[in-house]
């Protein structure tokens, strides 16, 4: 317990400078800042691979599976890279919902941060039931594996689809009967009166849909993680690890996402490869660096592409 409550202490003073020292001023975050502090969480993501080592080193984390501390680095190191991948669609997304909901630049951080509060309590949640139904009903794993090949199947072969327009979704006529919507923005808050009634602005509307989208997008991910560990502490450290690089890559590769639009191939792939990992589980044992090589090989070839791609058009 010592160590998880360390853990979510060190995350909550990072979130705390985040949004109380270094971001309390809104403001344009452009594409130097956003770089900086995109190299900053990837940084302080792969540097808590060392705690990791140590932690496991040294036992403090209940092991029943016997992990050596390289073997958790690695399972670590893996699923960090599998939710920062699987996290690109959810960028493309995020883009429409501020666009749709015309939210202005210097707020859109604010959303984000509050956004990825309620990641982290819904991504636990996730995972703790479905590492629990693992360990209880053994062959969830193949339902897992299954959805994962459904879902990279369905990415593959599907077509062209309308323009998400999130004013038309479910969630926003939801929170429209719950508390009326005011088109204004006023100084970054959520909430405003108007005429002696409280209104929900858009940017409660943006987050809640955020916050909705983000739940539907981890139905792939914490199964894709899981098929590389079901260890509890590995599979939270690394997905919150990603979450919080989530914002800071958002301003980054918002105006950028179109030169990396061979990336979703490598995505088919790492969820395919995850899938097949599951449900072979029984029959054929992946090394940890088998897969840490895959999935990194398949981002790498996937951002080269798209970059070639890309210079070839312009030509």
């Amino acid at each position: 317990m010592i160590v998880w409550i360390a853990f979510f202490l060190l995350i909550s003073i990072f979130l705390a400078l985040d949004l109380g020292v270094f971001n309390k001023t809104p403001h344009i975050i452009n594409a130097k800042e956003a770089s900086k502090w995109t190299l900053l969480w990837v940084t302080l993501s792969f540097c808590f691979s060392a705690v990791v080592y140590w932690l496991y080193l040294k036992q403090y984390i209940p092991n029943p599976t016997e992990l050596k501390p390289v073997t958790a680095t690695m399972k670590y190191i893996t699923g960090y890279l599998i939710e920062l991948s699987l996290s690109i669609d959810n960028i493309f997304v995020i883009a429409i919902i501020f666009k749709a909901f015309r939210i202005p630049q210097k707020y859109q951080h604010r959303i984000l941060f509050w956004g990825i509060i309620g990641a982290i309590i819904f991504r636990g949640l996730m995972i703790f039931f479905g590492v629990l139904l693992i360990n209880k009903f053994s062959w969830s794993t193949y339902v897992f594996g299954a959805f994962l090949l459904y879902t990279a199947i369905k990415m593959l072969f599907q077509k062209e689809e309308h323009e998400f327009n999130p004013k038309d979704s479910f969630v926003y006529r939801m929170v429209g009967k719950i508390i009326p919507i005011t088109s204004h923005s006023d100084k970054g808050n959520f909430f405003i009166v108007e005429n002696s009634k409280t209104h929900a602005t858009p940017l409660f509307v943006a987050l809640v849909v955020i916050e909705v989208m983000d739940v539907l997008f981890a139905v792939d991910s914490v199964p894709a993680i899981l098929a590389i560990t079901t260890d509890p502490f590995l599979v939270l450290s690394s997905n919150i690890f990603a979450i919080l690089g989530l914002r800071s890559m958002y301003f980054f590769l918002a105006d950028m996402l179109e030169k990396f639009s061979h990336l979703e191939f490598s995505l088919i792939a790492i969820l395919s490869f995850v899938g097949l990992k599951m449900i072979f589980h029984d029959f054929i044992e992946v090394p940890e660096w088998a897969s840490l090589g895959f999935i990194g090989i398949a981002l790498l070839i996937g951002v080269l592409v798209s970059l070639n791609v890309k210079t070839e058009k312009n030509e």
